[in-house]
């Protein structure tokens, strides 16, 4: 599979933003995906995932209540909505595919990752 991101830009802190990854292969539907993001001089770290179906979702504890991941099997998009950004939501977002159903949120377990999108959310 091949992922494709798009969407990232600089935003004022309390704005609003939508990534959204974009996948090739038909066998899109049947792998899980997920989110993840990386700050320079840190490690990447998990932001959000969602199950083959879209019925489950996975959040990391930072963007709980402020960031929306859903997807579109019959388009093989998937999207990222983020709300209420923070300077500290400043990273390279990445869309990963994982042929797996546990564990989502880690990111060893995925096998195709996008080049990243770039996130500047400015105070």
């Amino acid at each position: 599979a091949q992922l494709v991101e798009s969407g990232g830009g600089l935003v004022q802190a309390g704005g609003s933003l939508r990534l959204s990854c974009t996948a090739s292969g038909r066998a899109f539907r049947r792998y899980a995906m997920g989110w993840f993001r990386q700050a320079p001089g840190k490690d990447r770290e998990s932001v959000a995932a969602i199950s083959w179906s879209g019925d489950s979702t996975y959040y990391a504890d930072t963007v709980k209540g402020r960031f929306t991941m859903s997807r579109d099997n019959a388009n093989n998009l998937v999207y990222l909505q983020m709300n209420s950004l923070k300077p500290e939501d400043t990273a390279v977002y990445y869309c990963a595919a994982a042929y797996k159903t546990d564990g989502l949120l880690r990111p060893a377990l995925y096998d195709y990752w996008g080049q990243g999108t770039q996130v500047t959310v400015s105070s």
